[in-house]
């Protein structure tokens, strides 16, 4: 019993809550519902408002008095309008906007005055104009004209190597039993021989013969695949160059500098080669020793110049003096000067060399013919000052002036870096002891540990410790 008074209990409220949840869903769909009567009334109003008198001059009848309800919905009508009428009253008061003059519809007062606006004529769109993009369009074609002269410039260039080593190649054959070894087999190799260190630089190796270790021919070309090199040979023109880099045996020359250069290479050779710069840097005319004008020669022993620059050698310099740029014979090579603040502390190695300048074309016009027979007769100079060096020795006081001259040089290269050295020896024991405290550190002894720091500080007493002098004292 009691539990069917609880079921009917929860059908009742469920019953209710649905009752009220519909009603409240009525009541939010018509919201308006209020207002949908008073529209009805104003409409039917209007309409009867609008509809034509029907009477007829014969018989006429009285209007039916209005119902108290439609004298209600017409004073409502009334309030209405008066209410909108009365929103923009506020237009019409003339104190609302002083200052302001009112012109009347008809025209007949008082016309508007010009406006002062000025307005900029705008130019037309930059696109439609080709002439507003000649900045864009130079750009473009510099870049293009760059790049087919970087690939016209790199295949020449390539072509002048290969040329040149086909040229030469018997000659080189014939002194060298290795000519242009690149490191990878004959087969694989596309160059014949050429090692490509840039676009405009390529080496030959050679090696295998008596009285030198090896010969790198450097082929040195203008950079015809850069456009701004390309313009500024017209105002300053370069050459094509061979530069011979032969590496003698050890002891199979005397030691001593000689220089032979024309003048632009000269002052190079003097300014920025260090071997140069140290055992000769003074430069004498060429014209004493019977060389052409233009040529200087930088030498370290008199009796070495004579011998080398001999009959022969003149003779080939003379003839072709426009393919030679410079002769240096040196044991003492170590390339360029080193900066003071280099901070080096050792003597430079050096190497014994024979370095041979030639140049390829003059002024950018490359050897053709009768040129080609000279760069093979130069090549033939070079081995023949290779065996000339081999066989020329020093009198006993050229080898006496040599030896001070090198034991002068490094004195003073010593007497210069002394304090840098004794710096980087401190510095050297300084860690060497460093190690060494880690290491007594490490084994966890406290007896060593103790002799250590009683010894250490038995160091650090005599080193703060004021130095005497002693005096002897003869006897009476």
């Amino acid at each position: 019993m009691r539990l069917w008074l609880v079921s009917l209990h929860i059908l009742l409220v469920g019953s209710n809550l649905w009752a009220s949840a519909h009603f409240h869903e009525d009541l939010e769909d018509n919201e308006f519902a209020e207002f949908e009567d008073f529209d009805d009334v104003q409409t039917h109003h209007h309409q009867k408002k609008n509809k034509p008198l029907e009477s007829s001059p014969s018989s006429f009848s009285p209007s039916p008095s209005p119902s108290p309800s439609e004298e209600m919905f017409e004073e409502d009508d009334a309030l209405v309008e008066d209410d909108v009428d009365s929103e923009f009253d506020h237009f019409q008061d003339e104190e609302e906007f002083e200052g302001l003059e009112s012109t009347p519809r008809g025209g007949n007062g008082k016309q508007e005055e010009p406006s002062t606006l000025t307005i900029t004529k705008v130019p037309l769109h930059l696109r439609a104009r080709w002439d507003s993009f000649y900045l864009e369009i130079l750009m473009v074609t510099g870049l293009l004209v760059y790049f087919i002269n970087y690939l016209a410039g790199r295949s020449k260039n390539l072509r002048i190597c290969e040329k040149w080593l086909q040229d030469n190649k018997k000659i080189l054959r014939d002194n060298f039993s290795l000519v242009g070894d690149t490191g990878i087999s004959i087969e694989e190799d596309d160059n014949n021989g050429l090692v490509k260190e840039s676009e405009s630089q390529y080496e030959i190796y050679c090696s295998g013969r008596v009285g030198c270790d090896s010969m790198l021919i450097e082929l040195k070309l203008i950079k015809r695949q850069d456009l701004v090199a390309v313009l500024s040979q017209i105002l300053r023109p370069q050459n094509d160059q061979a530069l011979l880099k032969i590496e003698l045996s050890k002891d199979e020359s005397d030691n001593f500098v000689l220089a032979v250069a024309t003048k632009k290479t000269a002052m190079h050779l003097t300014k920025d080669i260090a071997d140069i710069a140290t055992y000769c840097p003074e430069k004498r005319p060429g014209d004493k020793f019977g060389l052409p004008p233009g040529f200087f020669v930088m030498s370290e022993i008199a009796e070495a110049t004579s011998a080398i620059l001999d009959a022969r050698v003149l003779q080939a310099i003379n003839k072709y003096a426009q393919l030679v740029d410079y002769v240096h014979i040196s044991d003492q090579f170590s390339g360029p000067k080193q900066q003071e603040e280099s901070g080096q502390l050792a003597m430079p190695d050096v190497k014994r060399v024979l370095l041979i300048g030639l140049n390829i074309s003059i002024k950018g016009k490359l050897l053709t013919g009768e040129n080609q027979e000279k760069m093979r007769q130069l090549l033939q100079l070079s081995f023949y000052l290779l065996d000339k060096l081999r066989r020329f020795k020093l009198s006993k006081e050229g080898k006496t002036k040599s030896d001070k001259n090198r034991l002068r040089v490094e004195e003073a290269f010593l007497k210069s870096t002394h304090a840098a050295r004794a710096e980087a020896a401190a510095q050297k024991r300084e860690e060497k002891r460093r190690a060494e405290k880690e290491r007594i550190l490490q084994e966890e002894d406290p007896d060593k540990q103790r002799k250590w720091e009683e010894k250490e500080q038995k160091r650090l007493a005599k080193k703060r410790a004021p130095r005497m002098k002693q005096l002897k004292v003869k006897a009476l």
